[in-house]
């Protein structure tokens, strides 16, 4: 995986710098590029997983006497195949890297090659014959692109620290922005890049930059399809297809390994990746994450009835692999909650996150590339807002409990908590209304079908951003074999009687995959990433907002000291997903302050 970034102006008026690239160095330590064209910029920052030797970027190739140049950040997975087919085309490949094949892709098919793409991908190409740039995102959104058209310039960066460090690009902060942030945060709408002049490119999403200007458009939608299966069937179809997209993202020049909590998906992309391993002759290396005093203060609750501890060893005794359970410091999930902050570029799901990063610089030590189980909850139906309507259509994201939360600890002459109430409430029902169904849909597979939108495009997405920051962040590539398209547009259009089987969540994916898990697995109920329950936690991160407190900070001007002061002193709520209760408020507090302070941020109340 890489970063990638540039600057196109057709007048020639180049000004972008090298920090762009320099503030995103950590996503690629192995190797940087630039290239300067005729018009503009590209940069690049590599972390070598496929074809250490020659996939140098940016990577220019001459065809029929014209120059493309591309960066590119990603991993084909059908990068074989396409290789063939380029070959019957009368291309020849000259290197192992998928990014020539990116490249020789849109010089054979034109701007029409996302289509024949399977894997996860964020690229820019610069074509001289056409006199344009053509830039293309994944279709789920797994790997970053964003972007702004400022004083005639198209700048694109893989992370949004990219485009500010271009000095064309200020961190302007409207009402929508901070709406986002108290209400809709760590997720984002789609498109938004919080700051006014930054947008992202959408999933599945394409464009060309020339003289003319920007032109977007989607390549690809999610279908709504009437499929006649049986249970057996659409079973065998998912064994099939899951089997198949792990399989395909075990290929690295690198040393691999997996995350294994004990869970199900963990266990399963474990299973198939551990059976892989064997017929190569090796032994698969997996890895579980706890956290110091969690043993001496773990209470079950609904939403996590028990720890991963016992089963990510059990899993991996079954499964015969090699495993390591990493145990956080509590001092260090506190100390890394900055560093989370800098990785995402905004304030987003605290601990949760800041674990993850030093999770990921521990396994940086032997690996580099790792497979995970995110995304299965939100494909297969594993949230109870698949199957109570009543959390679906409750007029707001059904993963946010307590909406006004977060806001009502502000100066409301600041945040304008109704209207910000309103606006995000809008989003909601305007995301509901464009889920792709079918008139014939029952009603049980209209509430799967808007379940399944909704959490794709808003509570996944945050899990995909935050997996590829973190670890990023500390040079480790992941991968997610359930984000595969294939898979998605498969189960969607499963009715939803067999995804629910006997009122058993995500008992399709039980079903296909029953053969290679242990009882003990196959029916272990949903428990979340793990997070701290150390008390210790809550009075580091207490200490630490007092003292933020102290300095004259975002905070110390907009927080309502009386109301944060009653609201911490009360029960802990959840207010977002399962795992953000009152100590990751009082995190995420710290992280927001930090951030304005940080990225300079400019608040302005229209």
């Amino acid at each position: 995986m890489c970063s990638i970034s540039g600057e196109i102006n057709w007048r020639k008026e180049i000004l972008c710098s090298g920090e762009m690239a320099a503030v995103m160095a950590r996503r690629g330590p192995d190797d940087s590029g630039t290239a300067i064209l005729p018009c503009g910029v590209f940069q690049h920052n590599r972390l070598a997983v496929m074809d250490p030797e020659n996939g140098h970027q940016p990577m220019t190739v001459t065809h029929r006497g014209r120059q493309y140049t591309i960066v590119y950040n990603g991993e084909l997975y059908n990068a074989r195949e396409l290789r063939t087919v380029l070959r019957t085309l009368g291309f020849v490949p000259k290197t192992n890297c998928d990014t020539e094949i990116v490249l020789l892709g849109y010089i054979a098919l034109g701007e029409a090659c996302v289509e024949a793409f399977n894997g996860i991908f964020a690229f820019c190409i610069y074509d001289e014959a056409k006199q344009q740039v053509y830039f293309a995102r994944d279709r789920l959104g797994v790997k970053p692109f964003f972007y702004a058209n400022v004083r005639g310039s198209f700048l694109f960066a893989s992370e949004i620290k990219g485009l500010l460090a271009s000095g064309k690009v200020s961190a302007d902060l409207d009402r929508q922005g901070l709406w986002q942030l108290l209400f809709l945060a760590p997720a984002k709408l789609p498109g938004s890049g919080i700051f006014k002049d930054v947008r992202e490119l959408l999933p599945g999403q394409c464009g060309v930059f020339d003289r003319d200007g920007m032109r977007l458009w989607q390549y690809w939608h999610l279908p709504a399809e009437e499929l006649r299966v049986g249970a057996d069937e659409a079973a065998e179809a998912v064994r099939s297809l899951l089997t198949d997209a792990i399989r395909r993202q075990l290929r690295s020049d690198v040393p691999l390994a997996t995350l294994l909590s004990g869970g199900l998906d963990s266990t399963i992309v474990t299973a198939v990746a551990a059976e892989y391993c064997r017929e190569q002759g090796t032994v698969l290396d997996t890895y579980s994450f706890e956290y110091e005093g969690n043993r001496e203060n773990f209470h079950s609750t609904l939403f996590q009835p028990q720890g991963d501890d016992a089963f990510a060893t059990y899993a991996a005794d079954y499964l015969g692999t090699r495993h390591t359970v990493l145990t956080a410091p509590t001092d260090a999930v506190a100390a890394c909650l900055y560093d989370a902050a800098l990785a995402r570029d905004m304030p987003g799901q605290a601990d949760i996150d800041s674990s993850l990063v030093w999770f990921c610089r521990q396994i940086k030590n032997r690996h580099t590339v790792v497979l995970s189980g995110e995304c299965a909850d939100e494909i297969f139906g594993g949230y109870p807002w698949f199957y109570r309507p009543e959390m679906l259509y409750s007029d707001f994201f059904p993963w946010i409990h307590d909406p006004m939360l977060r806001a009502s600890v502000f100066d409301e002459t600041l945040v304008h908590s109704q209207q910000g109430y309103a606006f995000i409430s809008q989003c909601y029902r305007d995301s509901i209304a464009s889920c792709p169904s079918l008139p014939s849909d029952s009603s049980s597979m209209a509430t799967a079908r808007a379940a399944t939108w909704l959490s794709v495009n808003y509570f996944m997405a945050s899990l995909l951003e935050r997996k590829d920051r973190m670890s990023m962040y500390s040079g480790v590539e992941v991968r997610v074999p359930f984000a595969d398209h294939r898979i998605l547009e498969y189960v969607y259009n499963v009715p939803w009687e067999i995804k629910y089987d006997k009122g058993v969540e995500k008992a399709l994916l039980r079903r296909a995959m029953s053969a290679l898990l242990p009882p003990r697995v196959l029916t272990r109920k949903k428990s979340p990433y793990p997070k701290t329950h150390n008390p210790l936690y809550t009075q580091m991160v207490t200490d630490l907002l007092k003292s933020r407190l102290d300095q004259n900070g975002f905070l110390r001007q907009a927080l309502r000291r009386e109301k944060l002061k009653a609201l911490l002193a009360g029960e802990n709520t959840t207010w977002f997903g399962q795992l953000m209760g009152t100590p990751q408020l009082i995190a995420w507090l710290i992280q927001l302050d930090y951030w304005f302070e940080q990225y300079h941020v400019n608040y302005t109340d229209n």
